[in-house]
């Protein structure tokens, strides 16, 4: 699993700093976390196919964190694209869409474009990794995505033959969590599976102020990926702006028990973006500044 950071600006882009996006790649599968204008270079920088994306999850509808979709859209179709893309977002995000494809004269020929708004709770499911989000504090609906591995079961194939279980098809099943007969007698997965190994987990707030949902889905997550527009120096300017400085975020970090912090969505008025990881430290070691263009690879649990 590698996160590559494309975009870490805050609401303004920056010679060094795009708009707000990160990507995912699991298992070949890309997935995308807001698509500020410009992303579709971002990824060509970044040697990342847009091609490849089937799922968009979008944090809200502020136009430094969505409006590179209308450009990405359209060079798809232009690449003639073949297969539906999918784009996940807060109430609203339907007729956002609509409107960002409908602008000037372009129509959208070779593909669809299947819009899902969310709110809180399980937003995706696939064979081996959920897409939930929860509610934030920034906008009306905005949204915080967590992307988390299902969890693995070891088999334990000599307990499996000790009780007569013969190898081949049999254990394939119970690896399947399928329960099997063997001469007259039932056995279910757990007779020979370990206890569950929770898989990686990485949590994108998008802009917010410091809030328990953020904790509560960030618990124990391998990377926390949370906005940090100010230092801890300018708190006062978060509390008409709805975002978090640099020791706010680290406190979610040390809160939730994550094992690292990546700030982004960093203002444009700090030039030297060190102070700000220095003052995130002085709460959660474990802090870091993204740049972009930035590949963080999270380990395997098992």
């Amino acid at each position: 699993m590698d996160i590559i950071f494309l975009g870490t600006s805050g609401c303004i882009p920056t010679d060094k700093r795009g708009l707000s996006a990160v990507a995912l790649e699991y298992l070949g599968e890309l997935f995308l976390f807001d698509c500020g204008e410009g992303t579709q270079r971002q990824m060509r920088h970044a040697d990342l196919n847009f091609m490849k994306l089937d799922h968009v999850f979008l944090t809200h509808l502020h136009a430094d964190h969505f409006l590179g979709l209308g450009g990405m859209i359209q060079s798809m179709d232009f690449l003639e694209r073949d297969r539906p893309l999918n784009v996940y977002g807060p109430l609203g995000v339907a007729e956002t869409m609509d409107s960002l494809i409908n602008l000037g004269t372009f129509h959208l020929d070779n593909f669809k474009l299947v819009v899902h708004e969310v709110d809180s709770g399980l937003v995706y499911e696939g064979d081996r990794f959920t897409v939930s989000c929860v509610k934030t504090v920034h906008t009306k609906g905005s949204l915080a995505y967590c992307f988390e591995e299902k969890p693995h079961r070891k088999f334990d194939k000599p307990k499996a033959l000790a009780l007569g279980i013969p190898e081949g098809r049999f254990f394939s099943k119970l690896q399947r969590g399928e329960s099997v007969e063997v001469d007259g007698k039932t056995f279910k997965p757990e007779d020979v599976l370990d206890e569950p190994i929770p898989g990686r987990k990485v949590v994108y707030t998008g802009d917010t102020r410091p809030t328990n949902n953020v904790v509560k889905l960030a618990e124990g997550a391998d990377v926390l990926i949370h906005e940090c527009m100010f230092s801890s120096e300018d708190e006062e300017k978060t509390r008409d702006a709805a975002h978090s400085t640099s020791k706010q975020a680290a406190q979610v970090a040390k809160d939730a028990g994550v094992k690292k912090l990546y700030l982004t969505h960093i203002s444009q008025r700090y030039t030297e973006p060190e102070k700000l990881e220095a003052e995130a430290r002085e709460i959660f070691p474990e802090s870091y500044v993204a740049e972009d263009f930035q590949r963080e690879k999270v380990g395997k649990h098992w």
